[in-house]
């Protein structure tokens, strides 16, 4: 029943695209803000809510648990193709802090991962 899964998503992925326009529209800015995101928040609590309980059980579950898995990593993948190509666009300082924030967030990921660590049994 991936129906169900592939429902959800697209209901979900509507309303998220049409608050990021709202949002969009409210502050003056002639784009789409924060659609995907709200999206993705969108899909993640009605997947876990009550009220959708009776179809995220047995094989519908699976589908939505699916689409779910499969919803993040294509969207990402789409917004940042978008992301680029205005980068490429917006001109040199647009490249320079994006190149910025990726280097930021790889010299991030050892401390964060050290944040989550358990100690060692002998170090206690």
């Amino acid at each position: 029943m991936l129906i169900y899964g592939v429902a959800l998503l697209s209901g979900c992925l509507l309303i998220g695209m049409v608050i990021g326009e709202a949002v969009g529209l409210a502050i003056g800015v002639d784009a789409n803000v924060g659609g995907v995101g709200i999206a993705m928040l969108l899909l993640v609590l009605a997947s876990n809510s009550p009220m959708f309980r009776k179809i995220t059980e047995g094989n519908a579950g699976a589908g939505i648990q699916f689409w779910s898995a499969m919803y993040i990593p294509i969207v990402i993948a789409m917004a940042a193709r978008q992301n680029v190509a205005a980068a490429t666009e917006g001109g040199l300082l647009a490249l320079t802090a994006g190149i910025a924030a990726v280097a930021v967030s790889f010299a991030l990921v050892p401390i964060l991962s050290k944040i989550g660590e358990k100690p060692e049994r002998g170090s206690e």
